[in-house]
């Protein structure tokens, strides 16, 4: 099947009922357009996202978070690319090393293991960790 490019925006709240919005948001949206281990992967890698944003960043004007994604059609395959923009952290976001006991800190490596690529922009609003799957 041939996909156009296509894009998503939705604000949500800065609070971790906003990381379930976005999940059901992104899965509604492209439950019929992408096959299900693409889908179920792209959900995970958002729910790390906002989930992080959530817990370590400052919410933007308004105490939200926005989160984006894009459907881009390929030859082979498609990609998603997911983006949570938030208003920002002490440091750049990065996978922490944690013992098998630990509660928490494997968010990030689980965006790592899932995606293709994944990254950090800053500019005079906040924050956008990003993360490209096929």
């Amino acid at each position: 099947m041939a996909l156009s490019e296509r894009s998503w925006c939705v604000v949500v709240p800065h609070h971790p009922q906003g990381a379930r919005a976005a999940r059901h948001r992104l899965a509604a949206e492209l439950s019929a357009a992408v096959p299900a281990p693409l889908l179920a992967d792209a959900v995970a890698v958002l729910a790390e996202l906002v989930g992080n944003a959530v817990r370590h960043a400052d919410p933007l004007p308004g105490g939200v978070i926005r989160v984006a994604w894009r459907l881009c059609p390929g030859v082979d395959n498609d990609t998603v690319e997911v983006r949570v923009t938030d208003g920002g952290a002490n440091g750049d976001p990065r996978p922490r090393t944690v013992g098998p006991d630990s509660l928490d800190g494997r968010g990030l490596s689980i965006v790592a293991a899932l995606a293709d690529r994944w990254g950090v922009n800053r500019d005079g609003l906040g924050q956008s960790v990003w993360a490209q799957l096929s």
